[in-house]
């Protein structure tokens, strides 16, 4: 059976965390900073946008990688591909913004960690059952 719903969203938020390297990368580029951050508060954020990116999405694409494997039905792929890009996607809004979007940050936390917790609850109730 090939993969479908994985390689998609593994792609969009590849593109993602691309998207948010440059914004390090062209900051970097500007402002003339090398190496580490220089204590300056924008490339420090910048970096961590791009870290927190980096941190989550993958555990969240073996989650989905997983649970495809497993069999889960089309529409909750989806479900669970779409809450996780949609949670990295307002998380870096809002982390990024200046100032920040509290709300939009919290918000992609909160899908983020929702798409974390039904695909291991999941994956377990599979296993298990």
């Amino acid at each position: 059976m090939p993969l479908t719903a994985t390689p998609l969203y593994a792609g969009l938020l590849a593109l993602l965390l691309v998207f948010l390297s440059f914004r390090v990368i062209f900051y970097r580029f500007s402002a003339r900073i090398s190496l580490g951050d220089e204590d300056d508060k924008n490339l420090r954020k910048r970096i961590r946008v791009q870290a927190n990116c980096a941190e989550y999405a993958p555990f969240g694409v073996i989650l989905l990688l997983l649970a495809e494997l497993q069999g889960a039905p089309f529409w909750a792929l989806h479900l669970l591909g779409g809450t996780l890009v949609a949670g990295r996607l307002l998380h870096a809004v809002g982390m990024g913004s200046t100032p920040q979007i509290l709300r939009l940050r919290q918000a992609g936390m909160v899908l983020t960690f929702t798409m974390f917790m039904a695909t291991a609850l999941g994956l377990i109730g599979h296993a298990l059952f």
